[in-house]
């Protein structure tokens, strides 16, 4: 960690590449480690997964743990032969095997589904106290933004919701503008906020810049762990969605998300190491 170089918020594009990170855990980090990173390339395995069922000559643009000859012998195995092979965890092989009967049906979004299933096995199986709340942060913004985005529209909330946590009972049994959340979770407030921007860049910009604080707070004490590798990642992933963005624009408008936040957000008491 202390030879990589510094990213923040501002930065639009990470000085390091995603390949040369994978290049350089592959030659430090022991098996128990990489066992951790495993998780975050298998969420690009997921979106792949998705993008190949619905587009079997897509370019793939991220490159997860599996190579293209998995991906065929992972479909392979779960539709010509019809079972779950130990090689592949068995969410992928249901979700590939069941893709052909969910594809037309409507409010079905195949990769809303498949990272749906991927933080619940992330959640229950991840052997990383850090990386299992990161996900489960994750899948509550995931569910209570759009909850308030299907309230607004007069959708029922319940056919769009995923999981089984405070979070989601809460937003399943309460009526109010923001489901109670907000007596329970202090940052709620800035998501309720975030939902009624009408700009989708500017808005999935602050989403992540409360993810970036939060990363922050987990590892400012721990930066040379693998907490800190997987924070680390997890950042590079944020900027390659950013590096499109005007330089000075991006800059400016970070600026001012970063001094919001940590004027008034608060990470929720359960995500917070004890």
């Amino acid at each position: 960690m202390a030879g990589l170089p510094d990213i923040s918020l501002e930065d639009t594009k990470a000085e390091v590449s995603m390949e040369d990170m994978r290049e350089a855990m592959d030659e430090v980090l022991s098996d128990k480690d990489q066992k951790i990173i495993y998780y975050f390339f298998l969420q690009k395995d997921c979106l792949n997964i998705a993008e190949l069922l619905a587009n079997p000559q897509a370019q793939l643009a991220e490159r997860g743990n599996m190579t293209m000859e998995q991906y065929v012998d992972l479909y392979t195995s779960a539709t010509e032969m019809n079972f779950n092979v130990h090689r592949y965890p068995a969410f992928l092989s249901e979700f590939v095997r069941n893709y052909a009967y969910n594809k037309d049906k409507a409010g079905y979004f195949p990769k809303d589904e498949i990272l749906y299933q991927f933080y619940k096995y992330a959640i229950e199986t991840c052997p990383n106290d850090m990386a299992r709340r990161w996900y489960q942060l994750n899948l509550d913004i995931t569910n209570i933004l759009t909850a308030m985005l299907a309230r607004k529209n007069g959708w029922n909330v319940a056919d769009f919701i995923h999981g089984e946590n405070e979070v989601t009972e809460m937003i399943l049994n309460n009526n109010t503008k923001d489901f109670n959340l907000s007596l329970e979770y202090d940052y709620v407030a800035d998501l309720m906020r975030i939902v009624d921007c009408d700009d989708p860049v500017l808005k999935e910009k602050k989403i992540d810049a409360f993810k970036w604080l939060w990363l922050d707070e987990q590892t400012f004490f721990d930066s040379f762990s693998i907490d800190a590798v997987f924070a680390y990642l997890c950042k590079i992933d944020m900027l390659a969605r950013w590096d499109r963005l005007d330089v000075e624009q991006g800059q400016q408008a970070f600026r001012q998300i970063i001094d919001d936040l940590r004027g008034s957000a608060k990470v929720p008491d359960e995500f917070i190491r004890k």
